[in-house]
This record gives C-alpha cells, sequence and structure tokens, in this order.
C-alpha cells in the first residue's frame, strides 16, 4: 500500500497557468444569521470562492490555443468568451492540494488555481463558472488512509463545503438559470453525492442542464441509462438533451484496467460504470476536440515531447491536434472505460506520444489510465454540448420577461 500511496502526492494537476485575483466587493449585500456557527463556511465571502463571474481570477485565464494539423502547419486559435452567458457552470476541481493537513486550507494555492485554469475556465465561452474553493481531501490524506490511518470526517467536511457553496449559489446567483455541473476525480464525486443528495427529487432538479463527472465511477443497471447511483438522471445519448449525466474514465485503447485498478467498476450486483462518449453522442465516432497542456499533463507525468518533428516552440498554454485522438467506450472484463487511441501515421509531421498517465520510477502506473487527461481529451467537445443542451434546456424554460 505504501506504493500506491506514494503514487497519490504526484496526481497534483496540471500547472498550466496562473492568476491573481484582486481584491472584491461582497458577493453579495444581504446578510446571514448571526447565529451560524463560525466554522460553517457561507460562501459570503469572494476569496471563499476560486472563479466568479465578473472578476480575474483563475477562469479568466488566457485560453488560445496553438493548432498543429497533420503537416505540421500550425495556426494560433484565439479565445473568446461569451459577453452575455445564458446558463451557468458550476464547478468543483479534483484532488489537488499538498496542504500538510487531512482537509485543505481555504487559501487558493498554485495548484488549485492551475486546474481551475486548465479545466474550468474554457467552459467561460458559453457560461458563466463559479468554482468554489473547499476544504477537500489532500493528497497526505489519501497517502495516510492507504497507509491504515483513521481519517474520520475528512470526506463529510469536503462534501459540507460544496454543498454550503451550492446553497449560496442558489440563494444570491442563480435566479432560476439553468446550470451545468462540471467536476473531476474527487470534484466528480462530490457533485455525484450532491446530486443524489441533494438535488435529484426536489424542484431545483429542473434547473439542472447536464451533469458532467469524467474521473469517478457512476454505477447504473447493465443496459440501461438510469438507475444506479443516479435514481432520476440517464445517461446524456443526445447534445440535444437535458438533464442528464456524462461520466467516464479514461485508459489507453492497448492497456485497458487492471484487474486491481479502482477506476472503471463498481461492487453493486448488476451494476457497471458509466460510460457516455461526449466525442459520438450521435452515435458516430470520430476523433476528439482535445486542448492539451502544451507543457504536458503536470506534475506526476512524463512531460510531453515536441509536439512536431521540426521541434518548434510553443508559445500558448493549450495545444490542438485535430484528428490525432479519438475514443470510444469500451469493456474488457468488469470494467467500462473510454478507450483512447492516438492516430499514428508517418505521414503525420506531429508526435504520436501523448502524455496523460501518472509516472513512478520512469513507469506508467497502468491503474490510473489516462486520469491526469480525463478533461482534456473531451474538453472541446464538452464545452460545445454544454452550449447544445442549454438550448435545449432555455427552450423548454424561457427565461422570464424579468430575467
Amino acid at each position: 500500500m505504501k506504493s500506491l500511496a506514494a503514487i497519490l502526492l504526484a496526481t497534483a494537476a496540471p500547472a498550466i497557468a496562473s492568476a491573481q485575483s484582486p481584491a472584491q466587493p461582497p458577493v453579495h449585500s444581504q446578510a446571514h444569521s448571526p447565529a451560524a456557527p463560525q466554522a460553517a463556511l457561507k460562501y459570503v465571502n469572494p476569496d471563499e470562492w476560486l472563479c466568479r463571474p465578473g472578476r480575474t481570477d483563475a477562469c479568466a485565464a488566457n485560453q488560445d490555443a496553438t493548432v498543429i494539423r497533420a503537416d505540421g502547419t500550425r495556426t494560433i486559435e484565439r479565445f473568446d468568451r461569451d459577453e452575455n452567458p445564458k446558463f451557468d457552470c458550476f464547478y468543483v476541481y479534483p484532488t489537488v492540494s499538498a496542504d500538510p493537513t487531512p482537509n485543505s486550507d481555504m487559501t487558493a494555492g498554485p495548484e488549485e488555481i492551475a486546474v481551475a485554469t486548465s479545466q474550468a475556465a474554457r467552459f467561460t465561452k458559453h457560461c458563466r463558472v463559479f468554482a468554489p474553493l473547499y476544504r477537500q481531501v489532500t493528497l497526505l490524506a489519501l497517502r495516510e488512509a492507504l497507509q491504515g490511518k483513521p481519517m474520520p470526517d475528512v470526506r463529510a467536511r469536503a462534501f459540507a463545503d460544496v454543498k454550503a457553496a451550492w446553497e449560496e449559489y442558489l440563494a444570491y446567483d442563480n435566479h432560476g438559470r439553468g446550470v451545468v455541473l462540471i467536476g473531476h476525480s474527487q470534484g466528480a464525486g462530490l457533485l455525484k453525492d450532491l446530486m443524489t443528495r441533494e438535488i435529484e427529487g426536489t424542484p431545483v432538479q429542473r434547473q439542472i442542464i447536464s451533469l458532467i463527472i469524467p474521473g469517478t465511477n457512476v454505477a447504473v443497471p447493465v443496459g440501461k441509462d438510469v438507475g444506479g447511483d443516479l435514481k432520476s438522471t440517464p445517461l446524456c445519448r443526445s447534445n440535444k438533451q437535458s438533464g442528464c449525466v456524462v461520466s467516464y474514465v479514461s485508459f489507453r485503447a492497448d492497456s485497458p484496467p487492471p484487474e486491481f485498478s479502482r477506476f472503471g467498476s463498481v461492487d453493486q450486483p448488476g451494476m457497471t460504470a458509466a460510460c457516455v462518449d461526449p466525442a459520438a453522442l450521435d452515435g458516430q465516432p470520430k476523433p476528439t476536440d482535445a486542448y492539451l497542456g502544451a507543457r504536458g499533463a503536470g506534475m506526476g507525468s512524463a512531460p510531453q515531447p515536441s509536439w512536431s518533428r521540426d521541434g518548434a516552440p510553443v508559445t500558448t498554454s493549450f495545444v490542438k491536434v485535430p484528428g490525432l485522438i479519438s475514443t470510444r467506450c469500451a469493456t474488457s472484463g468488469r470494467f467500462s472505460y473510454l478507450a483512447v487511441t492516438t492516430n499514428a501515421n508517418p505521414d503525420d509531421k506531429r508526435t504520436d506520444t501523448i502524455v496523460g498517465e501518472i509516472m513512478r520510477n520512469g513507469r506508467p502506473l497502468a491503474a490510473w489510465g489516462l486520469h491526469l487527461i480525463d478533461l482534456p481529451i473531451e474538453m472541446g467537445d464538452l464545452v460545445e454540448l454544454t452550449e447544445d443542451q442549454a438550448k435545449t434546456w432555455l427552450a423548454k424554460n424561457p427565461p422570464s420577461p424579468a430575467g
């Protein structure tokens, strides 16, 4: 177990970019009850939010990408944000905290800023992004738990924070707007819990455009689209569908999950791990619209080799390689997962090496697959999916004249 615990210390998110958050006015002017427990977070302080609309923070970071085509030619894709988004995104980040405590503090360190920049900021193309800081289970806590040390209440504290942030957002920011819930890894698991414990079966479920939670296992009955972990939220099968879930865990097609992997399988009898491929919701698999870190997948991963044979440098934080990466949902034994293929071609002047595994002693950790790039390999598809699903949602839920 010690070796796997050490691995967890290498799973910090990609350090692609950073942003400074200047002093902000209060999130809202309403006062909360003074009787509320002092330790309970209320998310009225702007510093308790990693991202909020209308300010310079991690989600305002530059998202320009270098597009490298098969013939080696390059262009820069400039990123434009919607100045009047019609829907919201609520994002919860994965396990990245290097704090020396079981639960992280509420200070946005470089690791939290970097992961929001790489995973959440691109969604501002179409939506307002709200991303709370939360006292997540740290890398240290995961290591110590795997070594057998009791860790009471650490995950409950993380969930309580996410729940409090969600309630604050609904009370003061939502105003009846549709919202996409987006998370990865620990963040995805917490949003799954939020959906099952606080949203499903309540009036607010009507406002959920979709739930995008790669990097965690979602149990669903074999051969069905609804049931299991989520009782009334089906798997997404169309970009014109709303109120549904996108979930997958990614592995290379030629390296499926090994028997000891925790990703891609569930324990419940008659259930399987959900796999929804955002690039093939129409039933026609095609290359993904990936946005990859120019320097690689971050700490714990191998460095990214030169993107093309000429060794030319990349000046943006992100890279697109049209046609190079394809995905499909696959099964191997009890595992269900997103199989990722690099479409190698001798005539293609780009690299065939796309990094994404966690490395230890120079070898990839097969049990984790491509966990570090679960979102990047489908990022463009996911961003456009949110807009398509929001259009469907808005057609059913037009804003009131006052809104």
